[in-house]
């Protein structure tokens, strides 16, 4: 297990969609852990570090424990939807309200291959559809308006410019 860099905005491989996984990799999922909580974040999938593989870890807190996801994808949505603050790990200082649905539906395979299928509401089914939106190619900025999408941009830029 290690800790891998994060590919940062704006990484075209960020906006790529990412392929099946056929071999399942515990090791790579371990990685991404270590990788999420050393960034530090609540979701990480395997395009944040270079790997197009449909692969995500959550970790929200310790009595919710690690959830890993191989394959997800959402089968259904709630028509009631959620505003909630967003950002990530490849875009590390920024964050934007982003609305959702409220609550999902996710198929997904365990790292064994075992498809299972959860309900999901709260601050899961926003990291869910965040994790599985990044699997598709689509960055989180894109969720937003234009107006919001620059700012975020100009924000982070300048964030990065008195990093160095």
């Amino acid at each position: 297990m290690s800790r891998r860099p994060i590919l940062r905005f704006p990484d075209p491989r960020l906006s790529m969609p990412a392929g099946a996984v056929v071999q399942f990799d515990a090791a790579l999922a371990a990685d991404l852990l270590d990788t999420m909580r050393a960034a530090p974040g609540i979701g990480i999938t395997a395009p944040h570090i270079g790997v197009l593989q449909r692969l995500a870890v959550i970790e929200l807190d310790a009595p919710s424990g690690t959830k890993i996801y191989v394959n997800p994808e959402i089968t259904w949505s709630s028509t009631e939807t959620t505003a909630h603050a967003e950002g990530s790990v490849s875009m590390p200082g920024v964050t934007e309200d982003v609305i959702r649905p409220s609550q999902v539906r996710v198929r997904y395979q365990t790292l064994r291959g075992e498809v299972k299928e959860d309900d999901a509401d709260g601050l899961l089914s926003i990291c869910l559809q965040h994790e599985i939106d990044q699997l598709d190619g689509v960055f989180w900025l894109q969720k937003l308006s234009r107006l919001k999408r620059d700012r975020a941009i100009k924000r982070f830029a300048k964030l990065e410019k008195n990093s160095d």
